[in-house]
């Protein structure tokens, strides 16, 4: 069975939550842990996708044994750097116009579980999620 034609654009949570290159990673720690997103595009001063900040990006931040002072202490150092320190800066994007065969292709080829979509331009217009996908074929089916 073919799948169906799905644009990105149909499919996107639009202006999604970001964070810019020189926010804070405790403040990307936050926003994930607040929201039920796993990834966090990073984006400059002009909108533009400069890169991306997943859950797993930041399991160095995980803290085992809170009784380690030393591990919170460093932990808390980490939490301070810019987030330019720790996202991913080889983003994978999508046009508006990509259809849901090419944003799988996208994300089983580079093992990512998101992709952003942008425009012409880089600026940042959404993202589409695995999860976005299953929704978007499963409403077509």
């Amino acid at each position: 069975m073919p799948l169906p034609r799905i644009r990105a654009a149909r499919l996107m949570t639009e202006t999604p939550r970001t964070v810019r290159v020189d926010d804070p990673i405790g403040e990307a720690v936050d926003v994930l842990q607040t929201t039920d997103f796993r990834h966090l595009p990073v984006v400059d001063e002009l909108g533009e996708l400069v890169g991306m900040l997943s859950d797993r990006d930041l399991r160095a931040l995980w803290v085992p044994y809170a009784e380690d002072t030393t591990a919170v202490d460093a932990a808390l150092q980490k939490a301070r750097v810019p987030v330019s320190v720790m996202m991913s800066s080889n983003v994978v994007s999508a046009s508006p116009d990509a259809d849901v065969t090419e944003l799988m292709e996208l994300m089983l080829d580079n093992k990512i579980g998101a992709v952003p979509v942008v425009d012409g331009e880089g600026v940042l217009l959404g993202i589409v999620s695995y999860v976005d996908v299953f929704r978007g074929i499963l409403g077509e089916a």
